[in-house]
This record gives structure tokens, C-alpha cells and sequence, in this order.
């Protein structure tokens, strides 16, 4: 029989841990599939609109223009909706966030026209603003929603629903937009919100405790000048931060995964199904791969797990695009992910060891406003160069700059992985 310290053990108890909430706790059963839902919805229509661009335009920088169209008003948004979240209702602000996407989705079967392509990036740029008042309020609820001994397995759940349904939602969004046209993968999405919606509605707990006196909600500059300070101050922060940053200059490789699926493996919205779906298995999967670099809070066996993650990354990529079909190339990206989601996971882990509770949700909101600009910024120059290149000569620039730059970020810190070697007087 396995002790309670085997691996195996663990994994047992992990697993009665989240079976057993959900079937405890109603409220938050209705909250965990809503956004299980709404994330599958969200990647059905990523891949119908990423084919539809390429049909209309055949212009692989429009393609990769999509990502950031996703990304930036969300990280921007949250600047505004989690301050939002702490001042009215959080359900109503989640249904009116729902029921606004599920309208709005529906706006993509008015383009049929290049002249036209212009309402999709405003389309997504809102919904991706209107996601920013829906995920701020929902993470703010949940410690209302559970019981303080399952906050933990809360969080656990939620952290592991967006990679698996990126892999779920992408996969079998490319297979039903490929065999029932792009339309399906609209009427998924505005489907998706109004079911989403529908559950949330039937939430009985409070979504919040009572307000009480006002308390300051700073915004984006101020959030901004405050977090620089800090890290300033403890370099373990700055390298940390500079993790994810570092990551999304090389992150547009991303937002070219679909121009690969259509102009070398000519395997349409299908094939950009199957490279997100591996993309999102190798997420969910990464993380799970970082218990040997978490021991005992020991920082610097952290920071080697980073250098590590990073250097997977960079391998993964330089060879995606030149493997001869489309499933030995998402084989590669699925390991390059296990890489990006070991790295995600590892320097969100030091953050939460190291940064005090008073400025820990201005740092993480930072550390996420950063990634998802550079990843934008990566994707938009990239998407340019794939105007002029061949997107896998872009594709291996990219893998070449993620790996300089764990070379760069492994030096760099060098001092301070050094202060946090154990010291010997203390043994």
C-alpha cells in the first residue's frame, strides 16, 4: 500500500481532494463548469476566426494580429475590473459580462469581406475587454464561494482549467469548424456565454462579504510605479518578473501556429486545432513536472528550474516548423509547453513565497499586464516579418531569441541565486 508521502499517494489524495468539492459544494460546481465552458467557447472561436482572416486576406500578419487583439484590452481591462469587482456585485457583474459576449459573438456572421476584417479585431478586442470584468470578479469570489480548508484545491482547479480547455476547446474546435463551417464556431462561443451565464445565475452563496470602508484601488501607473519600487528593493522579485517578460518576447511564436497549420502543413482551421490543442496539453501537463525545483522554499533550485524551462522552450521551437507533418510538429510544441508551463508556474511560485500579502495582487496584476504585452508586441512584429519571410525562418528567430534569452537571464542572476544558497553555518 502506498504510504501518504509516495508520489502516488499524493496524486490519490489531490485527486479525492477536487472529486470531493465538487460534489460537495454546488455553488462552486455551477462556478468551475461555467468557466469550463466559457474557455472552450473562447478557443472554438479562436480557431474559426483565425481561419476566416486567412481566407479573407491571405496576409499571415493579420493572422498573428489576432492574438494580441485577444490579449491586450484584457490585460489593460483587469486594471479596471478588479477594482470594479470590489465594489458592486460580483454575479451581476459576471451574468452582465456573459450575456454581453454571447451578443456580441454573434456580430462575426455579419463579415463576409476583406473591407470587413476590421469589426473582427474590434469584436475580439471587447470581448477580450469584457472577459477583463468577468475573471477578476470570479477569482475574488472564490474564497467566498468554498470553505477555507478547500481553497487550496479551489485554486489548484482553476489554474489547470484554462490549459486543459486549450487543449479540449482547440482540438475539438478544429474538427467541428473543419466538418460544419465557421459558423459553428461562433454559435459554440455566444452559446458558451449564455450557458456560462445561466450557472452563474443559480449561485446562491454571496459572492462577496459585506462592504465595508472604501479602500484605495490604484490604477494602472500607479500599480505600475508601486510594483517597480518593490522590486527594486529585492531582485529576487525583478528576476522573477523578468521571467515572464522574458518569455513573451519570444511568446509571438504563438500567434504563428495557425499561419504554419495553413501555409506549410495546408491542414486549415483543423490543423490549427491540433497545434493549440498540443499546445494546451503541454501547459496542463508542465507544471506538474516542477516538484524536483520545489523543495522546502529552497529559491535557488527554483531559479535553476526556470533556467531549465526556458532552455526546453527554446530547443522545442528551433525545430516545430521544419518536422515533416503536422503531428510530429505539434509533438514539439507540446514539449515546448511543457517547458513554458513549468516556467509560468515556477516564477508565479517564487512570487507567492516572496511578496507580501499587502502588494501581491498589484504585483501578479503587473507580472500579467507584462506578459501580455510582450507576447502582443512579439506577435504583431512577428506577424509583420511573416509578411516578408518564410514563417518558419520568423518561427526559428523566435526559438533563437528565447534561448539568448535564458542565457542572458540565467547570467544576469547569477548574484542573486548565489545570496540564496543555504548557508553552512546554519546546517
Amino acid at each position: 500500500m502506498d504510504s501518504p508521502e509516495t508520489p502516488a499517494a499524493r496524486r490519490l489524495i489531490r485527486r479525492s481532494a477536487i472529486l470531493s468539492l465538487l460534489a460537495r459544494n454546488r455553488d462552486f460546481r455551477l462556478l468551475f463548469v461555467a468557466s469550463v465552458i466559457s474557455f472552450s467557447g473562447d478557443w472554438f472561436l479562436f480557431v474559426a476566426l483565425a481561419g476566416l482572416v486567412f481566407q479573407l486576406t491571405h496576409s499571415p500578419g493579420l493572422v498573428a494580429a489576432i492574438y494580441p487583439a485577444m490579449t491586450v484590452p484584457f490585460a489593460i481591462g483587469t486594471f479596471i475590473g478588479g477594482p470594479l469587482a470590489d465594489r458592486v456585485n460580483r454575479q451581476y457583474m459576471m451574468i452582465a459580462a456573459d450575456l454581453c459576449r454571447g451578443f456580441l459573438a454573434l456580430g462575426f456572421f455579419l463579415i463576409h469581406h476583406r473591407s470587413q476584417v476590421w469589426l473582427i479585431f474590434l469584436l475580439s478586442g471587447l470581448l477580450s475587454l469584457l472577459q477583463a470584468g468577468f475573471e477578476p470578479a470570479a477569482n475574488a469570489a472564490i474564497p467566498n464561494l468554498v470553505d477555507r480548508e478547500d481553497l487550496a484545491t479551489a485554486n489548484i482547479m482553476g489554474a489547470a482549467t484554462w490549459g486543459t480547455m486549450l487543449a479540449v476547446g482547440s482540438a475539438i474546435g478544429g474538427l467541428v469548424v473543419a466538418v460544419f463551417g465557421r459558423e459553428a464556431g461562433y454559435i459554440g462561443d455566444s452559446a458558451s456565454f449564455f450557458v456560462s451565464a445561466a450557472l452563474v445565475s443559480r449561485i446562491r452563496r454571496r459572492f462577496s462579504e459585506a462592504h465595508e470602508a472604501k479602500h484605495e484601488h490604484p490604477g494602472l501607473l500607479t500599480a505600475s510605479r508601486e510594483t517597480f519600487t518593490y522590486a527594486r528593493k529585492d531582485h529576487r522579485v525583478l528576476s522573477l518578473l523578468a521571467v515572464k517578460a522574458g518569455f513573451g518576447l519570444a511568446g509571438g511564436v504563438i500567434a504563428l501556429l495557425p499561419i504554419l497549420a495553413f501555409q506549410v502543413y495546408s491542414a486549415g482551421d483543423q490543423g490549427t486545432g491540433i497545434l493549440y490543442g498540443f499546445r494546451g496539453a503541454g501547459i496542463v501537463l508542465g507544471p506538474f513536472l516542477i516538484r524536483p525545483f520545489i523543495k522546502d522554499e529552497d529559491l535557488r533550485t527554483l531559479f535553476w528550474g526556470i533556467s531549465m524551462a526556458f532552455t526546453v522552450f527554446a530547443a522545442s521551437y528551433s525545430v516545430v516548423a521544419f518536422m515533416p507533418s503536422i503531428y510530429l510538429a505539434g509533438l514539439f510544441v507540446f514539449a515546448g509547453h511543457l517547458g513554458g508551463g513549468a516556467q509560468w508556474t515556477l516564477s508565479s511560485y517564487g512570487l507567492q513565497l516572496i511578496v507580501p500579502d499587502r502588494i501581491r495582487g498589484r504585483i501578479f496584476a503587473f507580472d500579467e499586464a507584462l506578459i501580455s504585452g510582450t507576447i502582443a508586441a512579439s506577435a504583431a512584429v512577428s506577424g509583420w516579418f511573416t509578411e516578408v519571410f518564410d514563417v518558419r525562418a520568423v518561427m526559428l528567430g523566435l526559438a533563437f531569441v528565447s534561448g539568448a534569452y535564458a542565457v542572458l537571464w540565467t547570467f544576469a542572476t547569477r548574484n542573486v541565486r548565489r545570496s540564496l544558497a543555504p548557508d553552512p553555518a546554519s546546517d
